[in-house]
């Protein structure tokens, strides 16, 4: 079953994606759905760069791919820290 989710991109990151995604065959949704099931089927990672995409996500993306993400509490990073081991 298909979800809807809106998502925020630079503006020539999304063109470049549509134009890779219809070079391939794919509509943007899929291209997308695509990278996500790769991420995700990949099993844990310490941190986004270890993800094995994201060369081929570079490739696409204009430039250094930027990564925005929310900090931390240390309650949060000592019980992830604390599962691991």
């Amino acid at each position: 079953m298909d979800a809807k989710v809106t998502l925020s991109f630079n503006a020539t990151i999304i063109e470049r994606a549509k134009q890779y995604a219809e070079d391939q065959g794919l509509s943007l949704s899929r291209l997308t759905e695509i990278l996500l099931k790769k991420v995700i089927s990949t099993g844990r990672h310490d941190n986004i760069e270890d993800i094995p995409i994201s060369d081929w996500v570079s490739v696409v993306a204009e430039g250094e791919a930027e990564y925005r993400t929310r900090s931390r509490s240390k309650k949060s990073m000592k019980k992830d820290f604390f599962e691991k081991h």
